[in-house]
């Protein structure tokens, strides 16, 4: 029977989640037709959410917070482990001479072949090391090279927004002049498709739509794919990394003062403002303009990640610059509510870090969205102030005149564009940078701790939970019976921390020898039973042994789907745009989800909250198949929580994945060494594991642990898998 539309539209934007099951079956927790009181069955998050920023109490409570944050960033931008820093060959040419500055003409190549380009700005009568600023522009077309028109310069005089009728025909030009007259060195680069960064086309940096199905391909991929999601390659990611590269270039030149380092700019520009002040420890004082912001968190493909904001958002990364001094400004759009939602949360932040004094809104609600005089006034005293230049405060801009397009463009006969663009340079870069962080992180095998500290930190983040931060979980029971075995408890795991709830049977038996396994199936807690009600061999098995079986509905499975009948494809939030990364950055993966599932009901059993006391060290985890892939995700992060887990991948792997809105789809599962390295990160406890044929990387972590002893690599008949994984369990 076809259920009405209205009511079929809505349970396919709430459930929307797992690979085909098998019709929820055995013993039910809820009334049929009833579903879990779990936040998740909500609607997704997108860009214009809200995201408030909470202050910590303590700052050791901070500390922990900020390197998750930051740690979350760094990750969600590829950039963990950090990729190599190969050399910048850095060509400086075409310098014009204008009194109090020069402008010179630069670029350089940020990874090999790709190509950074903007303008430099010196101050001519500086002694000694002078500061530096980086200027980073937004979504003004060909900023650096842009000059406004005179109707629309004219009107930005009669507002306010400009004071020069000449000098006003480029805001980008007139922040560098003045900051050079001030004393400082400053950098303008061009964002990606911009200016004379033209390697990428706007239509895929800023206004990409569609999946390419050309670009979808287990080698070679392109921007936006599945495999480049997996691997955290974005557009995101490449502008953070030429801004990091922007810095190291600025730290070069032999007059700047390592110590004043500032970086600015307006929308987009302020986005890269933020990161990189939040993730690089070399920026002095940052000035992010009209975005932070407690509503929207960016709109463009330029300025979203997977995984970036998942749990947070734009105060928050601002909040990590504390306490070195900050300022930012606003104007009638979404950063308008900021003196009212977010800044009053900042200065208690900054209380907390001890430098009350260091951080400022300009306010500019009555302007328009964009980085004029007034607000670049602000940013000029700011930075005199801090950074003691020793000018009349309020520092105001004088008029000058503007250099053309012609005298500012980077390419010439002499220095030619590169050649290297378009779509298989598209390929060849994200393939060098595929081979980077997997030449980086295969070294690190045979360093155990450190592998364990960056692929085990950056799995961590993907994932996105772990025991410690499992939270607070109850018991709930609805009901028990007994067996000729075993006696049978179903009742609801509740997370109140997350406010999630997890739908459980145990099967504990009579002659109880506590230990106790959480058997994972593509079809929940039902799939610890047969057709008629009895359990299944394998699980019978484990009863019989003594061990204590617990089956969970995790997120997508069971009493989670009111029709009994799975989505094969995941929600995504309501953006016309095919970019994973509007749903993924602000949400969890499903398959991440089921994860955190599982680490609940560990944390359940750990503490004792389900029927039959602790089970510290006793609790172990198995899975095969998908279910499989989720025990090994849950394994990586639990750490001795897990005492045993026995898992069969069937050979699974998640850059093998062709859709986005496929339910086995987890952005980063595939950068850390795909699954085998997500599995050996889980090494020295015990694992039986199959699917994965000699699993070479994973055996070589358990050795250099030297504990080769409790690796069983399980090659054998696929037919009884299951039944060796509950005989090695049962032991």
């Amino acid at each position: 029977m076809r259920l009405p539309l209205l009511l079929r539209s809505a349970l396919v934007s709430l459930v929307g989640l797992a690979a085909p099951v098998l019709s929820a079956a055995g013993p039910r927790v809820l009334p049929a037709g009833t579903r879990p009181d779990d936040v998740r069955l909500q609607p997704l998050k997108d860009l214009n959410g809200y995201f408030p920023f909470t202050p910590s109490r303590t700052r050791e409570d901070w500390t922990q917070r900020a390197a998750w944050v930051r740690r979350q960033i760094l990750v969600s931008q590829g950039l963990w482990p950090m990729p190599t820093k190969t050399p910048l060959n850095a060509v400086i040419h075409g310098r014009i001479d204008r009194g109090e500055y020069t402008v010179e003409k630069v670029y350089f190549e940020s990874a090999p072949g790709f190509f950074v380009t903007g303008n430099l700005y010196r101050p001519k009568q500086a002694a000694g090391r002078v500061p530096a600023v980086l200027f980073a522009h937004g979504h003004w077309k060909d900023a650096r090279l842009s000059e406004e028109t005179e109707v629309k310069l004219r009107q930005e005089i009669a507002t306010g927004q400009e004071r020069f009728e000449q000098g006003g025909r480029s805001r980008f030009q007139s922040m560098c002049v003045q900051l050079a007259r001030m004393g400082c060195v400053v950098w303008q680069w061009d964002m990606l498709s911009d200016s004379d960064a033209l390697q990428f086309t706007a239509e895929v940096i800023h206004r990409f739509a569609k999946q390419r199905p050309e670009m979808n391909a287990a080698e070679n991929w392109g921007l936006f794919s599945p495999q480049a999601e997996s691997h955290l390659q974005s557009v995101m990611g490449l502008q953070t990394w030429n801004a990091v590269r922007s810095l190291d270039f600025v730290l070069g030149l032999p007059e700047v003062d390592p110590a004043r380092v500032a970086i600015t700019g307006a929308s987009g520009g302020g986005t890269q403002t933020m990161l990189l002040a939040a993730i690089d420890p070399r920026i002095t004082l940052a000035f992010p303009a009209v975005m932070v912001s407690t509503a929207m968190q960016g709109g463009c493909t330029c300025e979203n990640s997977s995984l970036l904001r998942v749990n947070t958002g734009n105060v928050e990364f601002a909040a990590l610059f504390a306490p070195k001094p900050q300022g930012m400004t606003t104007a009638n759009d979404w950063t308008k509510e900021m003196a009212t939602k977010g800044f009053p949360e900042l200065q208690k932040h900054y209380e907390l870090m001890g430098a009350p004094k260091n951080v400022m809104l300009h306010r500019g609600e009555h302007f328009p969205h964009n980085y004029n005089a007034v607000s670049r006034s602000a940013f000029f005293t700011w930075l005199n102030r801090h950074f003691q230049l020793g000018g009349k405060e309020p520092v105001i801009e004088r008029d000058f005149e503007p250099l053309s397009r012609e005298q500012l463009t980077v390419w010439d006969a002499a220095h030619p564009a590169p050649k290297a663009s378009g779509p298989d340079f598209e390929r060849a870069l994200l393939r060098w940078f595929t081979t980077d962080a997997e030449g980086q992180l295969r070294r690190l095998a045979g360093e155990p701790e450190k592998f364990r500290e960056v692929a085990g930190g950056g799995i961590e983040a993907v994932i996105g939970r772990n025991v410690a931060r499992a939270g607070d979980v109850a018991w709930r029971k609805s009901g028990s019976r007994d067996r000729e075995t075993h006696r049978e408890l179903t009742g609801m795991v509740r997370n109140a921390t997350h406010r999630e709830e997890i739908p459980v049977v145990i099967l504990r038996p009579r002659r109880d020898a506590g230990r106790v396994v959480i058997w994972l199936e593509d079809a929940g807690k039902a799939g610890l039973f047969g057709g008629d009600d009895t359990l299944r061999p394998a699980v019978r098995r484990l009863v019989d042994a003594g061990v204590t079986v617990v089956g969970a509905d995790l997120l997508g499975q069971g009493e989670f789907l009111a029709t009994g009948e799975a989505e094969t494809r995941t929600r995504v939030v309501a953006n016309p745009r095919e970019a994973p990364a509007y749903t993924h950055g602000y949400n969890h993966a499903l398959i991440a989800q089921q994860a955190h599932d599982v680490l609940t009901v560990v944390q359940a059993l750990q503490a004792g909250r389900l029927e039959g006391g602790k089970r510290e060290g006793g609790v172990a985890i198995a899975g095969r198949g998908r279910a499989g892939v989720v025990a090994a995700l849950a394994r990586a992060v639990a750490g001795p929580s897990v005492g045993r887990a026995a898992i069969d991948t069937g050979g699974f792997r998640f850059g093998q994945v062709r859709d986005y809105r496929d339910p086995s789809f987890l952005p980063g599962g595939a950068k850390y060494l795909d699954l085998p390295g997500i599995l050996a990160a889980a090494a020295p406890q015990p694992l039986w594991l199959a699917g994965e044929g000699t699993a070479a990387l994973v055996a070589d972590q358990y050795r250099a642990r030297g504990a080769s002893d409790r690796l069983v690599a399980a090659d054998g008949p696929r037919s009884d898998v299951e039944t060796r994984m509950a005989e090695w369990l049962a032991r």
